[in-house]
């Protein structure tokens, strides 16, 4: 193993794997803050307010059909590492098909979930009509959105991480762009905004299959008219996938979702503060996703074509990075942290309580690279079940230890979720073991 490690080819794979992704997931933000920045300056707070809540319905909904990025990216990485040409396009036609389906059930049924949300919002009337207004212009790129899901998730399985970051980049360059001009340019407020995104995604979608078209061609593909009612066939295990990564990310939602309300009940300045120390969290995530989307690339690849050694040196070359760059991130958060504070809030009392939780943020690095890099190891495997079987066990653990710690205040919620960062890379490395030394985990799976 440790001659493996000496092959600089082994770390560049791994870079050039990563680091697109993390580049890419850096202009996330920036776009978040543009939105801000631009609406936040009109008239009325309610504008803001409005596109926050009709943006987070948006996020939220997309996030959770995230599976249509992982379950093809774990699945075209094994078409791959086996050479399988055949497979390689229907994992892409399937998943199309798919997208596909899942936005037209989102357009027909926006109506209704709108009705829904807003039923039981304590929003005022004004934030709720722009709000309103907002979603049911941006749920136009529901078609757009979730194909670029499968698109990313097919490139990347195809090793290939330059062209989803170039993806990512124009997508939000585009919004940018556009939220300027018809916001600040035209006047069209929120609805401006909302039109931005629907333009950007689209554009993505144009691009990305531009991308797919030049790998289709290079790789010798058979024709995707042809190909397309023969890739049906194989529905049945994509379908079990996606659900068993659907679950699990919807529990991962659920304790997401109730440390933010429940944090709210100990009182605005500890929301506020725990909203500041998400941050930390976030910067964590948009680091170590970048390593997580090279081991899914790699597993799969090296599950594809039943490489043990391959498997086993694409897990050692990862591993260490992701410590090496935890490690740095929990320094950086150690020496810095309360300055990185104080630039994200310049309320004293807000910035007192996030001084006071601050250790937990500086801990979660090195607890939590584990969990990121194992849920990349699984995902390429294409093993759902076990994904959502361990999420269900750590979600149990979420919600013990919070119970336990609870008179505790906030401090049992950042323990929780420090706790439940531990316990999925925890259950995800038992059972990696124990599938390793039964040697059943290279036996592609979903």
């Amino acid at each position: 193993m440790l001659p493996a490690l000496q092959q600089k080819a082994l770390h560049l794979r791994v870079f050039s794997l990563a680091f697109p992704m993390v580049l890419s997931n850096i202009t996330v933000p920036l776009l978040g803050l543009v939105d801000a920045a631009v609406i936040g300056h009109l008239e009325h707070a309610w504008y803001l307010g409005g596109v926050a809540v009709g943006s987070t319905m948006i996020a939220v909904t997309f996030w959770l059909l995230g599976f249509l990025r992982m379950a093809t990216t774990g699945l075209t990485a094994q078409a791959w590492g086996a050479e399988n040409k055949t497979g390689l396009a229907n994992v892409f036609l399937q998943g199309l098909s798919l997208a596909w389906l899942l936005a037209l059930v989102i357009v027909v049924l926006h109506p209704f979930i709108a009705d829904a949300v807003f039923s039981v919002s304590d929003a005022s009337e004004q934030v709720k009509y722009y709000a309103e207004q907002y979603f049911s212009v941006r749920i136009w790129s529901a078609p757009a959105a979730l194909t670029n899901l499968v698109i990313m998730g097919w490139l990347l399985g195809a090793q290939n991480a330059r062209k989803p970051m170039t993806l990512v980049i124009v997508v939000n360059a585009v919004n940018i762009v556009l939220d300027l001009l018809f916001v600040v340019g035209f006047g069209w407020k929120v609805e401006g905004a909302a039109a931005a995104s629907v333009i950007a995604d689209y554009t993505g979608m144009v691009l990305g299959l531009y991308f797919v078209a030049g790998t289709w061609k290079a790789s010798s593909l058979p024709s995707p008219l042809a190909q397309w009612k023969k890739a049906s066939s194989g529905m049945g295990r994509l379908l079990k996938l996606n659900r068993d990564i659907f679950l699990r990310s919807l529990c991962l939602q659920l304790a997401f979702t109730f440390m933010t309300f429940q944090g709210a009940t100990l009182g605005d300045d500890v929301v506020a503060a725990n909203a500041v120390l998400m941050n930390f969290l976030m910067l964590v995530s948009f680091a170590m996703d970048g390593f997580a989307y090279a081991m899914e690339a790699m597993v799969g690849k090296a599950v594809g074509a039943k490489n043990r050694e391959e498997l086993l040196t694409s897990l050692a070359a990862t591993t260490l990075w992701s410590f090496v760059i935890s490690l740095l991130i929990t320094l950086g958060f150690l020496l810095g942290g309360q300055g990185i504070v104080g630039l994200i809030s310049d309320i004293p009392a807000v910035r007192e309580q996030a001084f006071i939780y601050l250790p937990w943020l500086v801990a979660m690095p090195l607890v939590s690279m584990w969990c990121f890099l194992l849920d990349g190891v699984f995902i390429g495997a294409t093993r759902g079940r076990e994904m959502r079987n361990t999420m269900f066990m750590s979600m149990g653990g979420f919600f013990s230890i919070w119970w336990l710690l609870s008179g505790y205040g906030n401090h049992a919620l950042w323990a929780a979720m420090l706790g439940f960062m531990a316990l999925r890379g925890l259950t995800l490395a038992l059972l990696f073991t124990y599938q390793w030394r039964r040697n059943t985990f290279l036996a592609a799976h979903a």
